[in-house]
């Protein structure tokens, strides 16, 4: 048993790192003056009004979000 969680640890240790990366990679993205126009041009009163509360970046991944047609999670990022 210890032998096989020598051997798989690693890969999946690998695997998780890669998908974080993937995960955190929009997160790190800045907004773009265009993008930031657009949202103002099409945000709902939702999307605004988490502006207001939490700031650009989390209201731009619920805009992101809701452009793409994802019913993802509904806890955008803290940061």
């Amino acid at each position: 048993m210890v032998a096989l969680s020598v051997i798989l640890f690693p890969p999946l240790l690998i695997a998780f790192l890669l998908v974080m990366e993937r995960v955190e990679e929009p997160l790190r993205r800045p907004a773009s003056p265009r993008e930031v126009g657009e949202f103002l041009d099409t945000a709902n009163a939702a999307e605004v009004d988490t502006l207001a509360q939490s700031g650009l970046r989390r209201a731009l991944f619920r805009w992101r979000r809701r452009r793409k047609g994802v019913a993802g999670t509904t806890n955008p990022p803290l940061v």
